[in-house]
């Protein structure tokens, strides 16, 4: 199974993971193919065993700016490579716990990008929607998990590339207080900003992994010790949200975001509107400013004498150091202090900020012509977080109405993790969905679509299934009901509309379903497979077969139902 093509597999919690047999473990982790780019050292590159401890079971990625014995590190420029003697630390931590590492995965050049195109081995898309990019610089890290090749990955964080990557393919992105996971062992990005962040399928995963990697390095001079947590201990139920925020031309994204605010209103919070300049002007000082000169300090015996080796929008942002000095790297920091004060307090009085993770999703084509501009509106709420010394959590927030996935993070004060943790799996079971295909009563307005409505379904678009199935008319059934039936051949596309139900309300939903009807898996036009409504093949003997007409709506309208 490539990422460029249909998904197979959604990500895994580590409960999922190790109810695994070790076999279909290792099938999956190999299930990428000779060429995909999320990995640069293919799965079982590293030939590790794993020993007991609080994360026996599990395999893990690596993103490729992180060393680990016995494997090259690139940074995504294989011009730079050199074979580390030793783990990173995180890794270190990570295998003294049980965990295996199994590859290496691809990221945007020296980790200096949001898209994940950046890159020799070749972009990594989205794995919902392989037109789209799939963000970065951690790309590979956040696929990998989100097709549930490994439970949990590593990944690094600047700019955001801890958790654009987790908004944009559906997968937790965890981003701790800088200083509490330690960087010795990866290559610099902005090494007083840098942080290592986690991948995972739930919240409660990656704060398994984070109280393993977590914890002073005194061989790391920017590793710290954890500090009491500023503003209120006690939670307030109460959340600051932008009081005004920019979409880029992506209505969608915006929808979506509306969606996520009802769904925490419904959850007892209150949401407080705050202004977020102040994020913004920090945010453009990551770019804008003389940090892109600490940039290349990271790799000072690299570039600029072997510059024509990189990619060349990595080259020209490298480039772009050339026109700061000592002077404006003081003044820079004297700003971001100010900025950090303010900052600081903006959401006082409230549990945590919450912010879109991503304003708007971009595809491959647009990146490509303006990789500059693309990168840096992908930033807007992710940019400020490091040089305003905060912690991150990126979440899943459902799906957008094409499909795509959308995520929402929470932001908290340094030391503020294990609040934003909390907030996280209180969310969690709203947004943890089932998709599910209906076909007949349960289509919008028809007199089923309540059952849905009512247990917060939500509508994603109209979809028409493969062409292997047949459709019949249940006339005794109060309403009138399709019966949907796969068959091995003379099967033809039906419509459909696709909705989403919270997972918490799945169970409740499936248990009113009759007989002869169930829910089994249904496949999409797409190539993709669903939970969906379908019918006991027996049943249908003697039934009318309406399949010609196409669907449950036009065989309604054609007055086919009078005979």
């Amino acid at each position: 199974m490539s990422n460029t093509g249909k998904m197979k597999y959604e990500p895994l919690g580590f409960d999922q993971w190790l109810a695994l047999d070790a076999g279909e473990a290792a099938r999956r982790t190999r299930l990428a193919p000779a060429g995909d780019p999320a990995w640069i050292v293919a799965p079982e590159g590293i030939p590790r065993t794993g020993g007991p401890g609080p994360l026996a079971g599990l395999s893990f990625a690596v993103k490729d700016n992180i060393d680990v014995a016995g494997m090259p590190t690139t940074a995504a420029c294989p011009a730079f490579s050199y074979q580390p003697d030793r783990d990173a630390e995180v890794v270190v931590r990570l295998v003294a716990a049980g965990a295996v590492p199994v590859g290496k995965t691809n990221l945007d050049q020296f980790a200096t990008g949001l898209v994940g195109t950046r890159s020799p081995y070749g972009p990594v898309p989205n794995v919902h929607n392989p037109a789209y990019v799939g963000g970065g610089s951690s790309s590979g890290s956040a696929s990998v998990v989100a097709r549930g090749l490994v439970p949990f990955s590593l990944g690094t964080d600047t700019a955001g590339s801890g958790r654009v990557p987790a908004g944009l393919q559906g997968v937790v992105g965890f981003k701790p207080t800088r200083g509490w996971f330690s960087t010795r062992g990866v290559v610099p990005a902005c090494r007083s900003l840098d942080c290592v962040s986690i991948f995972a399928a739930r919240v409660r995963d990656a704060a398994r992994v984070a109280s393993v990697v977590g914890g002073y390095d005194p061989e790391d001079p920017y590793s710290r010790r954890p500090e009491p947590a500023a503003g209120f201990q006690v939670p307030t139920r109460r959340l600051a949200v932008p009081s005004r925020l920019g979409w880029f031309g992506d209505p969608v994204q915006e929808q979506a975001w509306e969606e996520a605010l009802g769904r925490w209103r419904a959850l007892g919070y209150t949401l407080v509107p705050v202004d977020p300049r102040p994020l913004a002007q920090m945010a453009a000082l990551l770019y804008e400013g003389p940090w892109v000169a600490e940039r290349v300090a990271g790799v000072a015996g690299f570039y600029p004498a072997q510059a024509a080796r990189m990619d060349p929008v990595v080259r020209t942002i490298f480039d772009g150091a050339a026109r700061f000095d000592a002077s404006s790297a003081f003044r820079a920091e004297y700003r971001r202090r100010d900025l950090a004060r303010i900052i600081g307090g903006l959401w006082s009085g409230c549990d945590a900020l919450l912010v879109p993770t991503v304003p708007r999703v971009y595809t491959l084509a647009e990146v490509s012509a303006q990789p500059l501009e693309t990168n840096a509106i992908l930033g807007t709420w992710t940019n400020f977080v490091n040089l305003a010394d905060l912690c991150a959590l990126s979440v899943p927030a459902g799906y957008r109405t094409d499909g795509l996935p959308f995520g929402v993070t929470l932001v908290g004060r340094a030391w503020e993790d294990e609040r934003l943790v909390v907030l996280g799996q209180e969310w969690e079971p709203w947004c943890d969905e089932v998709r599910v295909a209906v076909v007949g009563a349960h289509l919008s307005g028809l007199p089923l679509n309540h059952l849905l409505v009512r247990r917060g379904g939500r509508l994603v678009r109209a979809v028409r299934t493969a062409p292997v199935y047949r459709l019949f008319a249940l006339e005794e059934q109060t309403p009138v009901k399709p019966g949907l039936v796969r068959v091995a051949d003379g099967g033809a596309s039906v419509d459909a509309e696709l909705w989403s139900l919270p997972r918490a309300a799945y169970g409740a939903f499936v248990a009113e379903i009759p007989p002869p009807l169930g829910i089994g898996t249904v496949e999409l036009e797409d190539g993709s497979r669903v939970q969906g409504f379908l019918c006991e093949a027996w049943t249908t003997s003697g039934r009318r077969d309406i399949t010609s007409w196409g669907g449950w709506r036009a065989w309604l309208a054609s007055g086919e139902t009078a005979r």
